[in-house]
């Protein structure tokens, strides 16, 4: 049990590393009242503003990464990062000699990584966890010291040296997803019995997906056989438009609705084909609703990592994907039709999806970590 543990958790940098640890907090207070709960993280990230929100404590360390470049830049930055590393060292005694934590998790990110190394030399219990099929550079450099590594999926154990066997703990999903109701979703949408074609490059807008699914709506609207719902992304105003523009009357075509964000709770649940980028925290929001998609992976993260979550759902049959490399207005309109089309095959991908839905994994990491505590 948990109860009465006092943990440190260090998240940083993205959405991606920080939503999980939230939930994986929120969890341990509803099952353990009594344990206190500390974050570690930086004071200009992300973290910076989400923890606080939540209503943890958040202590900051100074950490960066290092740039792959030679310019000058680069090397003045990269130069800036190992004094950082140097005095990151001693600002995490500080942090762990003042909580006295009975156990440390990392989430990812590079904060995490002088956190955990310093606490499993010191021999505090540790463990991370780690969202993407292809671990980032701190987790796997990590995985030797730790005493558990907790995977979302399997398929990145292959890149990983741990000290002790792995844990598929799957990813944690928020309840509002898990509760979704579709038929509610897609009467509340107004639908009118026709399928959703939902549609989405992320909360910043990724310009070739935006460009893509513009092409592929102009050349399908007229047949009027489904619904599109698009998320532009920050400052997306330019997308509609561009539909005006090239003859689109919104108003005399509801079937398109164009948004900058979606309301995913509300709106994934009703969707019968999802367009999008593969993000671990989407991927696992898709196999627990079971829907069918075509993955767009991002090239531009690091290690491609979403080339490599966006095929483990291809390996199982649980999605298509369509690289950035390949993606125009015509390749994309070609997919959605041959899925629309085939209403087998989009059962059968969504169904497929479903299987590898891992829908208690904050049980699971609560369960893992009680393990290494006790």
């Amino acid at each position: 049990m948990l109860d009465n543990k006092r943990i440190l958790i260090a998240a940083g940098g993205t959405g991606g590393h920080i939503n999980p640890a939230l939930g994986t907090a929120g969890y341990i207070k509803e099952h353990a009242e009594n344990a206190q709960i500390v974050f570690v993280g930086t004071a200009d990230k992300m973290e910076a503003t989400l923890v606080p929100q939540v209503g943890y404590e958040l202590r900051t360390i100074e950490i960066s990464g290092f740039w792959r470049s030679f310019s000058p830049e680069a090397v003045k930055h990269n130069i800036g990062t190992v004094v950082k590393l140097v005095k990151s060292s001693s600002q995490v005694k500080k942090i762990i000699n003042d909580f006295k934590p009975d156990l440390v998790v990392g989430f990812g990110g590079y904060v995490s990584g002088p956190v955990l190394r310093t606490a499993a030399k010191m021999g505090i219990p540790t463990a991370i966890h780690e969202q993407n099929a292809f671990p980032g550079v701190t987790n796997k450099a990590l995985a030797g010291s730790v005493d558990r590594v907790m995977l979302t999926v399997p398929q990145a154990e292959q890149y990983m040296k741990p000290k002790n066997p792995c844990v598929i703990t799957g990813l944690p999903i928020r309840g509002d997803i898990l509760k979704a109701d579709a038929d509610f979703a897609r009467a509340e949408l107004s639908l009118g019995g026709k399928p959703l074609v939902l549609s989405m490059g992320g909360s910043l807008g990724a310009k070739p997906v935006n460009d893509a699914v513009l092409g592929m709506i102009l050349n399908k609207y007229k047949d009027k056989d489904c619904v599109f719902l698009h998320a532009t992304g920050k400052g997306g105003d330019w997308f509609t438009e561009k539909l005006r523009s090239s003859g689109v009357d919104l108003e005399a075509n509801p079937h398109i609705r164009v948004v900058e964000y979606i309301d995913i709770p509300k709106c994934l649940p009703a969707a019968d084909l999802v367009i999008c980028r593969s993000g671990a925290s989407t991927l696992s929001e898709l196999q627990a609703l079971g829907k069918p998609s075509i993955l767009i992976p991002s090239p531009y993260v690091t290690e491609n990592h979403q080339y490599h979550n966006a095929m483990a759902l291809v390996n199982n049959g649980a999605a298509e994907i369509l690289e950035e490399k390949d993606l125009t207005p015509d390749s994309l309109t070609a997919r959605v039709n041959a899925l629309l089309a085939d209403k087998e095959k989009l059962f059968e991908i969504g169904a497929n999806a479903a299987k590898m839905a891992v829908l208690d994994a904050t049980k699971r990491i609560y369960d893992t970590l009680c393990e290494i505590t006790d």
